[in-house]
């Protein structure tokens, strides 16, 4: 069973969300919205299908890392995320929570041996381009 399959996003906390952006917009390139912006990929073994990476920035005072300290949280894509879990727990990996279903996707949440929280995310990709596109058109 594979079980990573690639990056599916980087989160972090930050003070000023607006200047931030900025600084990344002006010095890194990055254009970055309400949501942040999604980085748009092909896929190895489908050339014809897309895939996306998302960089998001969060106010340093969101609950969502907990119970992380940590101000980052990475997003991993996976293929069998209920599979995935199951082998997880039979290995002792702190798992939070329960996994909860979006049109976009499937999403769960572990700690690493140092307590970072680390996002798991089955993607419904189709749907997902559909969400970018309309977030990208209300910017």
């Amino acid at each position: 069973m594979k079980r990573v399959i690639s990056l599916g996003g980087v989160f972090f906390k930050t003070k000023d969300s607006e200047k931030m952006k900025q600084w990344y917009e002006q010095h890194l390139g990055i254009p970055a919205g309400q949501y942040g912006t999604t980085f748009e990929w092909q896929k190895t073994d489908d050339s014809k299908q897309k895939g996306f990476t998302a960089w998001s920035l969060f106010s340093d005072s969101t609950k969502y890392f907990e119970p992380s300290d940590k101000d980052f949280m990475i997003n991993y894509r996976v293929e069998n995320l209920v599979e995935l879990l199951k082998v997880l727990a039979q290995e002792g990996v702190q798992i939070i929570g329960e996994m909860q279903e979006e049109s976009y996707g499937k999403f769960a949440w572990i700690l690493d041996l140092e307590g970072n929280k680390i996002e798991l995310w089955e993607p419904n990709d189709s749907e997902y381009e559909k969400l970018v596109e309309e977030k990208i058109e209300s910017i």
